[in-house]
């Protein structure tokens, strides 16, 4: 039974594609998840995060937020998928182990015969997160840059590499990656962050260049203040209740990027848009769907902005 939200009347459907949507147990990830189930993919739900051994790299950020364990699981997710109107399909994968990652897109190909969509979203930033938004660079620890870098943008990297030959004999397909973008601004007090960033919007940039002439699109997708579960903790609130913090006014939920996802994914025209980083508030804008309250939120844009 599908359960399309307020403001989903716009998407495509996307019955009989195939998506994988990496590090999907929470925030981005499981929203991109649940918005492609909506539409009624098949979603390999990726991630390290099960019922019964939640990721265990996360405590730093869990103290932090006042959390005793890090929520979400792959088998939550895929649960929902389903539940949604698609197929939802959990794989443990450490998305820094290439093998785990090869072997991921391996039983895509024999289980499924196609892949559609990949969604680099697993993310290691948070596990290295100490509560300093703002610094100069030097007062950053260096596990920011391992944490970004070796389990961030290497995941992106070696997640495609797997499934660019699945894309390239189809000689179609869509490579998303989830990064933040305010048109080149410079992420003023965190340059570790400003670098990893920068970095996928280049890596799907450069991806680009390489299987245009296959017909397959790469982009790079950046949402806004995205209220996910660490950052609705963080506000001693919840997604029933987050309209009472004045300052979450200029949040949205992490299902908008999955709607700009689906979007995407159904556009027969994505070829246009490769090698581009594109905001879900323009997305939004161009495609016609709004977040879960009905809301057309605007393309997120730093305050002071930036430098």
């Amino acid at each position: 039974m599908t359960d399309q939200p307020t403001g989903a009347n716009a998407l495509p459907s996307l019955q009989g594609r195939v998506a994988v949507v990496t590090g999907a147990s929470r925030g981005a990830g499981r929203g991109i998840a649940l918005e492609l189930g909506a539409a009624g993919a098949t979603v390999y739900v990726t991630g390290r995060s099960t019922r019964a051994q939640p990721a265990d790299s996360y405590g730093q950020i869990l103290a932090l937020s006042g959390m005793q364990r890090v929520p979400g699981s792959i088998e939550d997710t895929a649960e929902e998928v389903t539940r949604l109107g698609g197929r939802g399909v959990a794989v443990r994968c450490d998305h820094t182990d290439e093998a785990q990652v090869q072997a991921l897109f391996a039983r895509v190909e024999r289980e499924a015969g196609r892949l559609d969509l990949l969604v680099n979203n697993a993310w290691g930033g948070h596990e290295s997160f100490n509560g300093v938004f703002e610094a100069p660079f030097w007062e950053h620890p260096l596990s920011n840059w391992e944490a970004m870098f070796d389990r961030g943008v290497r995941n992106h990297l070696v997640a495609s590499r797997c499934a660019a030959p699945l894309l390239v004999r189809q000689g179609h397909g869509l490579i998303a990656t989830t990064t933040f973008w305010d048109r080149d601004r410079y992420l003023r007090g965190s340059l570790f962050y400003d670098l990893a960033k920068a970095s996928m919007t280049r890596l799907a940039f450069g991806m680009a260049q390489d299987l245009r002439a296959h017909g397959v699109a790469s982009v790079a997708v950046s949402p806004g203040w995205m209220r996910t579960e660490f950052v609705l903790a963080g506000h001693q609130t919840d997604e029933a209740h987050w309209h009472e913090r004045p300052a979450l006014a200029r949040t949205e939920s992490p299902r908008y990027i999955g709607r700009a996802i689906v979007a995407l994914a159904g556009d027969a025209n994505v070829m246009h848009k490769t090698g581009r980083a594109l905001r879900v508030g323009d997305l939004a804008r161009e495609y016609g769907f709004t977040d879960i309250d009905g809301r057309q939120v605007a393309p997120f844009e730093m305050e002071d902005g930036g430098a």
